[in-house]
């Protein structure tokens, strides 16, 4: 107080070591060049009480700073960003989840069967399967059936940890990113990373049915199922969540089993375990598991029916993952790699395929090529005439023809009621392919002169009536003088009918169908089965008009049979699968009668000695062991076709040789090669068959002899004999009609 005169001392902090920074602002203080008086005093207490608080902070680098700031500020809209689209993701995805799960429907066999079109099963004569057409399916097929092996081979090669994801493989999906970018192609070019969940996804079309408003064809909806886009694998990933919820691993694995195409027709691993090794799904081995196994990455590349080593050899990798995940013990691993699987013999060949072809192309398309259902056709073939037919065409270009030759051929085989046994369309085959028994229309040359010949037999004429081999020249109105030529440019004068059929002289055959009609001759080689436009001039004689090789087989089917016209079929029933009635069934072709019986068993001997006479053009046909054999040869203007026609008792064989741009033959005729792959067919398919006469009836023979035809003299040298009502008849009309 001031009382007593004595001051307080003030009111201070106690003394602390100071900071290094007020001892710093102290020093410089000091240093000033000022005293130390009250001003400093003051100051160094400012700088001491300062230190005594927070000390203040360091500047810093304002830069450093200004990014750190930026950092932060970009982190944050990042963060931000990043959480609210998960959000969104994962919302969007949870509805497009719950959309796909409310149309699946609840029983999973709904979903087993997914082809727009039905398949087709062919078995031959002795019903045993030959054939598959369209897209071949076994039924429904639960994963809980087939062999363990299968659903083994399955689960190692295309997705091993199937039992264990839920429905996406992030580790699958990245391994498959790095594979692709290491082997050059884009993250997403190449291999997917697909769960065989998502592959279901994949074979459904995301739920979507072929639509033809939508899609051309089936090939393109398949197409566009196949998409491989990243859109395509996002839309996957909730149809493969919604399969996950709905289905259990067995119900996911037996929809892939019964889906996947696997090459050769076959949709689903029952029809392909069919297909390749003629057993059910439920009985493969590890072997043939493996290869069935082996196709899903590319089922026409790796079909054993194509190239059976590489889908051995593919096979074998499908079996080391089965072993190192553990589904084969080391001895069944050695054990199916040293017997890799083979194929049965019905998958290994392709006997029957124009055949096949030529049945799906003729049956009713609802039940062949636009069927919806599964159908199965019994058809007329016998496999060994088949293979047969083709071994004798082979034989016959290996043996006969120059390498490098790009002539064709094709052979008919039926019975007598039309009911073909085998049908070779071409040297080679191909699915689909061009088929020239039935599809090719060529003009058919001297093959066409039976049946003008059939109408004179029909008539009353007698194969030993005599017509004049001579000059003849016929005004054609409208076109002017024809006059027609023998393939030999000479002429031979009288002769039989027999005889003039034997040689296949042209001047006769016209004289015959002048004298009969042309309109007659159309009109019975139509009730015969050739429906093509026929030629309206007197070259009609001498097969201008055109016929496919079946026609002309199955009319000459209708000389055998006595003079009845037939249809040629190629099966007796159609059935759909599992059902036991057919819906179709055929039991003959034969038809209204043409000619009489007695006509026809005379033309039989005429045709006959087109092969057994020295004369005849078809005498490279004739037969081993005495079988008995008719036939007739045809060649069209500058060879462009081959024919030869012909029968036993118990088989009708057609032969055609040409060329497809229509440019002549070398050194060819229809007695020539078309005559070697004939007698080839028939000895083979006529092994071990009895022997049986032809039903002809062999005329009685003039009274007085005839010359032989060996010793003939000159041009026009009348032959004698008790059959000149033809010849006169034939050389008034001729003479007085038409100007001869």
């Amino acid at each position: 107080m001031a009382s007593n005169g004595t001051r307080r001392p003030p009111l201070v902090a106690d003394r602390r070591a100071p900071a290094p920074r007020a001892q710093t602002t102290t020093r410089r203080a000091s240093g000033s060049g000022k005293s130390g008086g009250a001003g400093g005093g003051k100051g160094g207490s400012r700088a001491r009480g300062g230190g005594g608080g927070r000390p203040p902070r360091r500047p810093g680098n304002p830069i450093l700073r200004f990014l750190r700031n930026v950092l932060k500020f970009v982190w944050r809209i990042v963060w931000g960003f990043t959480w609210r689209m998960t959000l969104v993701v994962t919302l969007v995805m949870a509805v497009a989840t719950g959309y796909f799960y409310t149309t699946l429907p609840d029983n999973v066999n709904a979903l087993l069967d997914g082809r727009a079109r039905g398949s087709v099963t062919m078995r031959d004569a002795d019903g045993e399967v030959f054939a598959w057409r369209g897209e071949s399916f076994g039924g429904f097929t639960h994963a809980s059936d087939v062999s363990e092996h299968l659903r083994n081979a399955v689960v190692a090669s295309e997705d091993r940890r199937f039992y264990w994801h839920f429905g996406v493989s992030p580790r699958g999906i990245a391994g498959a990113i790095a594979s692709n970018i290491a082997a050059g192609r884009g993250p997403f070019r190449g291999a997917g990373g697909s769960t065989l969940t998502q592959q279901v996804a994949k074979l459904l079309c995301l739920g979507r049915d072929f639509d033809p408003d939508v899609w051309s064809d089936e090939a393109a909806y398949e197409a566009d199922c196949r998409e491989g886009t990243v859109w395509r694998k996002i839309q996957e990933l909730p149809y493969a969540f919604a399969l996950e919820l709905h289905y259990s691993k067995d119900e996911i694995l037996s929809i892939y089993l019964n889906r996947a195409f696997l090459g050769a027709s076959s949709r689903g691993f029952e029809a392909a375990a069919e297909r390749y090794f003629g057993i059910s799904a439920r009985d493969l081995n590890p072997q043939q598991a493996a290869m069935l196994a082996g196709l899903l990455p590319a089922p026409s590349y790796y079909a054993p029916t194509r190239n059976l080593e590489r889908a051995q050899n593919r096979a074998a990798v499908v079996l080391g993952l089965m072993h190192d995940q553990g589904y084969l013990t080391d001895e069944e691993f050695q054990r199916a790699r040293a017997n890799p699987a083979t194929l049965h013999d019905a998958a290994e060949s392709h006997i029957g395929g124009y055949f096949a072809d030529w049945v799906m192309q003729t049956g009713p398309a609802y039940l062949t090529r636009d069927t919806t259902e599964d159908v199965v056709i019994q058809t007329t073939l016998d496999q060994r005439i088949q293979r047969a037919a083709e071994e004798a065409v082979a034989a016959v270009f290996d043996e006969q023809v120059r390498e490098g030759s790009e002539a064709e051929a094709a052979v008919v085989v039926m019975s007598a009621d039309g009911a073909v046994r085998a049908m070779v369309g071409g040297r080679s085959y191909t699915v689909g392919g061009f088929n020239r028994a039935f599809m090719a229309q060529r003009q058919t040359g001297s093959a066409f002169k039976p049946f003008v010949y059939a109408l004179a037999m029909d008539d009353g004429y007698q194969p030993f009536d005599l017509v004049e081999d001579a000059p003849l020249t016929i005004t054609v109105p409208g076109s002017g003088p024809w006059s027609p030529r023998n393939y030999t440019n000479d002429f031979l004068g009288m002769m039989t009918l027999a005889e003039a059929l034997a040689r296949s002289q042209n001047i006769p055959a016209v004289r015959i169908s002048e004298a009969m009609g042309r309109e007659r001759v159309r009109q019975a080689a139509n009730a015969f089965g050739l429906n093509s436009d026929m030629a309206e001039g007197p070259a009609l004689a001498l097969g201008a008009s055109e016929s496919t090789l079946l026609d002309m087989t199955a009319a000459y089917a209708g000389i055998l049979n006595g003079g009845s016209s037939v249809r040629p079929y190629g099966f007796t029933s159609l059935t759909l699968a599992g059902e036991s009635a057919p819906l179709m069934t055929i039991g003959s072709g034969i038809g209204e009668r043409v000619i009489s019986e007695d006509a026809a068993q005379r033309l039989i001997w005429m045709m006959h000695q087109v092969i057994v006479a020295d004369y005849g053009t078809g005498r490279r046909a004739r037969l081993p062991d005495g079988r008995e054999a008719a036939g007739k040869t045809g060649t069209t203007t500058s060879a462009r076709d081959a024919w030869f026609v012909g029968f036993t008792a118990d088989f009708v064989v057609g032969v055609w040789m040409g060329n497809d741009d229509n440019a002549p033959l070398t050194g060819v005729t229809g007695g020539g090669l078309p005559a070697e792959i004939w007698r080839e067919t028939m000895v083979r398919i006529n092994q071990n068959v009895p022997l049986h006469p032809l039903p002809m009836i062999e005329p009685r023979r003039p009274s007085a002899d005839l010359e032989p035809p060996a010793t003939r003299g000159t041009p026009g040298t009348q032959l004698q004999g008790r059959g000149g009502s033809l010849g006169d008849a034939i050389s008034d009309l001729l003479g007085g009609i038409l100007g001869n």
